[in-house]
Parts: C-alpha cells; structure tokens; sequence
C-alpha cells in the first residue's frame, strides 16, 4: 500500500504509518502542521526508511494537499487530521471548526482533482478512508449500542464538527462519486498517546505521585479500542471495504471511566510501587459540561463483512500500554511541560 496520511504525526495516524511502512513494506506520506498533538518522535521508528515522507503543512491549505497529492501519487488517503479533545472544544471551538471541517472539505476537494487526474487502474484502485467517532452519535442510555444507521447527535463542538465532517464525505461520494468510506471508532488507547487523554494522564500523573482527576462520580462508560486493533480495521476498510459504505470500529470493552483509573492504579502498584496503593491519587472533579454517560460501538458489520475482530481485550490492552510508558519515559518526558490539564474543577 502507498498511503497518504493527513493527521498522520498524531496518536492514531502515526500507529497507522508505523505499521504501514515497518509491518506491511508499504510507503507512508505524512502530512502534519504539527500542533501540539502531532509528535515527530512517535515516527522515529520509520523515520530513516526510504519508504516515509513527511510534508508539514496544515490540511486547509488545499494547494498544499493537491501539490503533494501530485508528487507522492498515493492509492489511499486516511484522513485522520481532527482537532480531538472534547475539552478544547469547549474553550476554543473555533480551531475545530476550522480544522474539522474546513479541513476536511480541503481534504475532499484535493483528492477529488488528484482521482479525476488518474486513468485506468490507478483511477479505480483510489481510496479516500475518512476517520470520525461514536461521539456523533450522542449519548446511550444504560442499554443498546450505536449501529451504522444510528442517527446523529452531537452533543459538544468536537463531536457536533466531527458530525458535520462525516456529512461532507458521504456527500462527496453521492454527489461526485469519490470513493470514500467513512469509519466511526470508540474511545482509543495505547502507546505514543498524548498525555491530555485519560488512560496517559492517569499513568504519567501516578507516575509522579499527582492527582488522578476523574470526572463527575466516574461512571461514564466508554468502549476502548487498543489502537493497533484500529489500525488493522482501518487497512480492511480501505482495501475491501464498499465504496461508500460506513463501518463502526470498536473493541467490545465497555468500562467505566472511573474502573479504568483503577486497573491502571493496581498495574501501578505492582509495577512502580509506593508506600500507599495509586488509588488513594484518585481525585473526583466537578463533571465537562454536556459529558455524554455511554458510548458503545456495535462492530457487527465490519466483523461480519471485512472479518474484522479486535485482538486485545480490555486487560491485556491496559496491560501492555501501561508498561509501554513506564518503560519509554524519554518519549513522554518531553511533553509534560507542554501538557494540557484535564478542564475538570475540584467537586
């Protein structure tokens, strides 16, 4: 596969271009403009291989995109470039706007002038994979899980542009027959994820003996889909994937928020013990506003048509991302003075 990837310095594009050029021998093009989520370092695995590129530039600038579009000739775009953390939104919206949806609308008209520039197989083999989040769908109640056709309904900025971003690729391919799938996936998690989410935050806080700030009562519920599981769901998607289509991507692992704060504690305790057990860190925090109580992901149609199946249970996925930080501090040290604090104030 010869892939370019929008987003691609960031948690999930750099998972994906990792396994691209290091697992597959395939070719990995980055475009990145290097916000404070985008980390060159979380590359350096294939950074030397002849088979990776990195273009810096933000993916509004269509010129850009169609300029590097021109010169690369990828078979798949993923566009993974979002502005993502639901807190941000909150405070500054307007970068997700801009990005979520402009971008994305730079992103489709680029590629839509690339596809109608290419002849033959290379015109029929073209893919355009658009990376969203169950977030669109709103909030569940104690029962039941988001499906394909589940109707949108946004609850924060960042879910309400993600939204809006979904509704302009499916329009692209009704209205202009670009081949694009669009995939919806669950909360994400694993190694080289930027300290501001909850699984490092909770890590690198306990870590250093912090506070580990968890949201309201802490029973929100969410699905977490270990990211190299993601990865593997978004190559089937875009190789035998139906034009067009949508595939919900999730790890059929349901946890409350304020469980997954414990398991890490007692990995903690085990692997960096203290004097008193992690747990005692745990910190209840006035709740986000509009915080949705449950997300959950029916992958029925992806497991069903493509063969899709996430390898890693919930435990063996906390396991093997807990020990990933505790033994690369010289990847996450660096970016503690830059991070972002949880929006949460003391209940």
């Amino acid at each position: 596969m010869k892939a370019l990837i929008t987003g691609g310095a960031g948690f999930i594009g750099s998972a994906l271009a990792r396994h691209i050029v290091g697992t597959r021998l395939g070719s990995a093009v980055i475009v990145d403009k290097l916000t404070y989520a985008g980390n060159l370092s979380s590359l350096a695995p294939i950074a030397e291989s002849k088979r990776f590129a990195f273009e810096k530039f933000d993916v509004v600038d269509q010129d850009a995109l169609r300029d590097a579009l021109a010169r690369h000739q990828p078979e798949c775009v993923f566009h993974l470039a979002a502005e993502s953390h639901v807190d941000r939104s909150i405070t500054h919206a307007a970068a997700f706007i801009q990005t979520n949806l402009v971008g994305t609308f730079s992103v489709l008209e680029a590629c839509r002038a690339y596809w109608e520039s290419l002849k033959g197989e290379a015109r029929s083999r073209f893919r355009v994979v658009h990376i969203s989040t169950d977030e669109v769908f709103g909030s569940l109640g104690e029962k039941g899980a988001f499906v394909e056709d589940t109707p949108y309904d946004p609850r924060s900025p960042y879910s309400a542009s993600k939204a809006g971003s979904d509704h302009l690729a499916r329009s692209w391919f009704h209205t202009f027959q670009l081949p694009v799938m669009v995939s919806n996936c669950s909360n994400n998690y694993g190694p080289y994820q930027m300290p501001e989410k909850l699984i490092p935050l909770t890590i690198l806080n306990a870590l250093h003996g912090q506070a580990l700030p968890v949201y309201g009562d802490g029973k929100n519920v969410r699905d977490w889909l270990f990211v190299d599981d993601h990865v593997q769901a978004l190559l089937l998607i875009a190789e035998k994937g139906e034009i067009g289509r949508s595939y919900n991507v999730g790890g059929r692992n349901e946890r409350a928020n304020v469980d997954v704060v414990m398991r890490i504690c007692d990995l903690l305790d085990a692997l960096a013990p203290r004097e008193f057990s992690h747990r005692n860190l745990i910190a209840y925090v006035r709740d986000r506003p509009g915080h949705d109580r449950r997300y959950a992901i029916d992958a029925t149609r992806i497991e069903a048509e493509l063969g899709w199946c996430a390898s890693e249970t919930f435990e063996s996925g906390i396991d093997r991302t807990v020990n990933w930080y505790v033994g690369n501090r010289d990847w996450w040290t660096p970016l503690r003075a830059a991070w972002s604090q949880r929006q949460g104030l003391p209940a």
